[in-house]
């Protein structure tokens, strides 16, 4: 989705319908197929290491402040892997959260693109699936099970356009934790009755998600995802040498 939602910017209604419009599109692309390679590369739970190499690009790149905001993100998911994961999801969702929201076609000169978490934090903007990619693998680099965490494309109903977000899951069969760039408070998928789902995916698979008054329902549709967003997005980290 090339511009998603920030609670401080007004969309035109031509915007708006264009948006939903491409949630209508992105669901029949998810039928592109990972390579096997991609998809271990996506789940493999490491430690946040930067190659110093990068870490310089990136400061040539996008100035001194850049280094700063890399090597500090490196130690806060280092200190992070410590502590209770209940703290892990709350400080790195702060963390993240102080990045400056940015649309697709202003940062990056693109109708849609989503960066890695070193180009969103290096060039210290994104738009809300870049926030949530960086939840995600910061999560993963601070030894959060993958299988735990989703991405998750709902439509916040206020704005009536498409939204990314993270899910987190404790256990099988709990109910997920949204942590969203739109605001810094964790809370139940439940509760947050300000999005209506549509469908989450991680690299074991794809699921088609619907909300009733009663309850929500979730139906695997898929045993891998697919996306060549998402594909290019794992290629470029290899590059990095960060997967």
């Amino acid at each position: 989705m090339g511009s998603t939602c920030d609670r401080q910017k007004p969309h035109s209604d031509q915007c708006r319908f264009t948006r939903h419009a491409q949630l209508v599109l992105i669901i029949p692309s998810l039928a592109l197929l990972f390579t096997s390679g991609l998809l271990m590369a996506a789940a493999a739970v490491a430690p946040l290491k930067l190659p110093d190499g990068l870490v310089q690009e990136m400061s040539d790149h996008y100035g001194p402040e850049a280094r700063v905001r890399l090597l500090s993100w490196q130690l806060m998911v280092k200190e992070q892997a410590a502590v209770l994961e209940w703290q892990r999801l709350q400080h790195i969702n702060a963390f993240l959260n102080r990045i400056p929201f940015a649309e697709d076609q202003d940062h990056w000169h693109q109708q849609d693109y989503w960066a890695t978490p070193v180009q969103f934090l290096a060039s210290n903007g994104g738009d809300c699936e870049d926030f949530a990619i960086a939840k995600l693998f910061s999560l993963q680099g601070a030894n959060i099970d993958p299988d735990k965490l989703r991405l998750m494309y709902v439509t916040a109903k206020e704005l009536g356009q498409a939204h990314m977000v993270l899910l987190y899951r404790a256990n099988s069969g709990e109910h997920p934790l949204v942590l969203d760039n739109m605001t810094g408070e964790i809370m139940a998928a439940r509760d947050r009755t300000d999005l209506a789902p549509v469908y989450s995916f991680n690299a074991s698979g794809l699921w088609l998600n619907k909300r009733t008054e009663q309850n929500e329902h979730e139906v695997k549709v898929r045993n891998h995802s697919g996306s060549s967003l998402w594909r290019e997005l794992v290629a470029r980290m290899e590059k990095e040498g960060v997967l």
